[in-house]
């Protein structure tokens, strides 16, 4: 990354403190995990240079949310005692870094995964880990779930069903299910056309997922998508995991990803939809997958998108009541 100005009056989002440097049994708000897999991809991948890009890449940002007439966004701002509101500063949050897994593919991987991502929520309100490819997703929620999926819940943001055969990065959603998650706490956002096989649509229908299809969501606010989305993955009052497969979004705004085609999520959709589910305190784990560092635009647009999404759903952490 090119040296960047300093500004004393304009710190920086990056640079997030280990988790280790804080005291034992100190409580973080939102802890970063960086889950570099990439060998069982069913596409050519460098996914594994992605977290550390997307570190970077927060670097670029400020931590500061501005002033906003919304009524959507007013609750995550103070407003003083004649209801004009001002700016948020997501420092005010406590955010930590727990490192990155080591060669996280394969059964030993997935092990290390689920036991860093269990013992990082110990500490964290939430944690988002950073892919990787999409098979992060099966560790990751199972380490924010624990033994008990009798309640968990699922929201995927993908243009995939991911319920392949096999283990690969098209499969972990059917892997989560053999796991013994309930596939009616399943929501699918982001479906869509000439991307999927009949067979695997076939079998999500046959197995009671909800599927939200991209068309379905011009004219939707992504802040009502979601929250049709968790009423359903969180019914039955249980942890819902998020997994962000930035290969949803349309292929200009997501070069980096080996899978986004013309037509995908605008880039605001993706942020606003993150920050909507970050919202919902039974959102306590999520995931960002399936960008190809090595493979984005010059100018780093879809690394970009990634660190504000874990800038957004930072956002969203701070609107909880």
């Amino acid at each position: 990354m090119a040296t960047l100005s300093y500004d004393p009056l304009w710190p920086r989002a990056g640079d997030w403190p280990a988790l280790s440097d804080f005291g034992p049994g100190a409580a973080v708000d939102l802890a970063l995990l960086g889950v570099p897999a990439w060998r069982t991809s069913l596409s050519p991948t460098n996914a594994h240079a992605t977290p550390a890009a997307i570190r970077d890449a927060l670097r670029r940002y400020s931590p500061a949310l501005m002033p906003h007439r919304s009524a959507g966004r007013a609750a995550i701002q103070v407003p003083d005692a004649a209801g004009a509101h001002h700016p948020r500063d997501l420092f005010e949050l406590r955010f930590a870094d727990a490192g990155d897994i080591e060669e996280p593919d394969g059964p030993e991987g997935e092990a290390r995964t689920i036991a860093a991502a269990s013992a990082a929520l110990e500490r964290a309100e939430a944690l988002i880990a950073l892919g990787g490819d999409n098979s992060v997703t099966v560790a990751t929620a199972l380490g924010a779930w624990g033994d008990d999926l009798s309640t968990a819940g699922l929201v995927t943001i993908d243009a995939h069903y991911d319920l392949r055969d096999g283990v690969s990065n098209g499969s972990p959603v059917r892997r989560l299910i053999e796991a013994g998650l309930d596939p009616k706490r399943i929501v699918q956002i982001g479906i869509a056309d000439f991307a999927n096989s009949v067979a695997y649509a076939t079998r999500a229908a046959d197995l009671g997922i909800t599927v939200i299809h991209r068309d379905e969501l011009h004219g939707r606010r992504p802040a009502d998508v979601m929250a049709e989305a968790l009423s359903i993955a969180g019914a039955a009052g249980g942890p819902v995991h998020l997994d962000v497969d930035v290969d949803a979004c349309d292929r200009s705004v997501a070069p980096g990803c080996p899978a986004s085609v013309p037509g995908g999520l605008a880039a605001w959709e993706l942020r606003a939809l993150v920050r909507a589910a970050a919202v919902d305190p039974q959102v306590r784990s999520a995931d960002l997958v399936e960008i190809d560092a090595t493979a984005d635009a010059a100018d780093g647009r879809t690394v970009r998108l990634a660190a504000l999404c874990v800038l957004e759903f930072a956002a969203g952490l701070a609107a909880r009541g």
